[in-house]
């Protein structure tokens, strides 16, 4: 029986040398499932969590830096990676019969055939089982709010069949831990979260416009939707839009939690960063996308650090 060669099982969008490629055989297949070699999508969830528990820590009048806030930041660090590991492995079970159809995709193990739909299926209950133990370590109430996020998460990979922006139901779930971190801070929810939640929305429907212009071609074959199709060539003037949406809730959100108004400054390097984003992009040059995508790793760091300072300001 002839067989897939290796190299052609590696995603496209991988990292060209990932640790993931000198695991073992048997295993390399559950870690792609997993999207380890892929590390962006998982720092992208984790970060509205840091934020999270810097908007929680300031607006308890206390600085970020405790032994319970770094106990916290490791509990969030390993729940992105096992449940942005089991978003995917549902999202690839569900869209298996498309991701074959896709240069970019059918690389991916269930497509590709390194994986099987049962594995897959056993693989992800295993990752949601790890996911509710260390979920289960928080207060009662986010307990409750993070048990909530499943609805959005287990609709999310068919809102490309049935709407054109995806990309807003994505930044409503992947962004579930802005509210969650402040959630595992104070067991409470109140304004500047939910002005944070609103900025990271706006933040994930620019960014994810960017990673759609990859596919949009086969988008278009495939009938799968999409705010990079349906904006095409004026999608940097709508990514402009959500970014400056973006930085003005995430402003709202400092404010509302320092009271003082100079905060804003704080997120004037996110600001300058987003502007090299969309002054940079060419939506036709899938590379590049790809580039500026992975750059709002950097785009979140700046975020994090301009919220962690005001959690020390009085």
């Amino acid at each position: 029986m002839n067989r897939t060669p290796q190299a052609s099982l590696t995603p496209v969008d991988a990292l060209p040398h990932s640790w993931v490629d000198n695991a073992p055989a048997k295993v390399r297949p559950w870690l792609r499932l997993m999207r380890l070699d892929r590390p962006i999508g998982a720092t992208l969830l984790f970060l509205p969590c840091v934020f999270g528990l810097g908007i929680g820590a300031a607006f308890q009048r206390r600085g970020f830096g405790s032994g319970r806030d770094f106990m916290l930041l490791l509990q969030f660090a390993l729940g992105a990676i096992v449940m942005r590991g089991a978003g995917c492995t549902y999202n690839d079970i569900v869209d298996r019969d498309i991701d074959a159809k896709v240069a970019r995709t059918r690389g991916r193990p269930l497509p590709s055939g390194a994986v099987t739909v049962r594995g897959a299926v056993v693989f992800l209950a295993l990752q949601c089982a790890i996911g509710l133990f260390i979920l289960l370590e928080l207060n009662r109430f986010s307990i409750a709010l993070g048990a909530s996020s499943l609805v959005l998460v287990a609709i999310y990979p068919f809102m490309k069949r049935v709407t054109w922006w995806p990309q807003a139901w994505l930044g409503l779930t992947f962004n579930w831990g802005a509210l969650l971190g402040f959630s595992a801070e104070t067991a409470r929810l109140a304004l500047p979260p939910l002005l944070l939640y609103a900025g990271c929305l706006f933040w994930t429907m620019g960014y994810d416009t960017i990673y759609a212009h990859q596919d949009k071609a086969d988008d278009e074959l495939l009938g799968v939707k999409s705010t990079a199709r349906l904006f095409g060539e004026r999608s940097r003037r709508w990514i402009d839009a959500f970014y400056a949406l973006a930085l003005a809730c995430m402003v709202a959100a400092l404010i509302a939690v320092t009271g003082r108004t100079w905060t804003a400054l704080l997120l004037l390097p996110t600001g300058l960063h987003f502007i090299w984003q969309t002054r940079t992009l060419d939506v036709n040059d899938a590379l590049r996308c790809l580039r500026l995508f992975r750059a709002n790793r950097d785009a979140g760091l700046l975020i994090a650090a301009a919220i962690l300072i005001a959690s020390y300001v009085r």
